[in-house]
């Protein structure tokens, strides 16, 4: 995590540290989860940062989220809601609540800003 000073990062090639998913939101495969923290609100409720994950099926719970997409691939199923389709370039927002399940076809690398309630 970053202080309040300016920065820039080169998302692609970005080290980023392992963040281990919960077993129970494995579908399917061995996908593997890594990020890094660029900023973070003083109340911990405005965060920014860089994820990643291998190819796999899991669910998830989500937050309020924008992110772009860097590389890879993934379909992103919203229950009661739409399949959406993501890959380099595409933008995508998720909102507090939804429930989802990626299945990620290429390792997928996105950079996101989450609201928290």
């Amino acid at each position: 995590m970053t202080d309040a000073t300016a920065f820039a990062v080169h998302i692609p090639d970005a080290d980023l540290a392992p963040d281990p998913l919960d077993p129970a939101q494995i579908v399917s495969g061995t996908p593997e989860v890594s990020g890094r923290v660029l900023w973070e609100s003083p109340d911990g409720r405005q965060i920014r940062g860089i994820w990643q994950i291998t190819p796999g099926v899991v669910t998830d719970t989500e937050a309020d989220e924008l992110f772009v997409v860097v590389s890879g691939r993934a379909t992103i199923e919203v229950a009661g809601g739409p399949v959406l389709e993501v890959g380099p370039g595409d933008a995508c927002v998720l909102r507090e609540g939804d429930r989802t399940t990626w299945t990620v076809h290429e390792t997928l690398r996105k950079a996101y800003h989450i609201s928290l309630p």
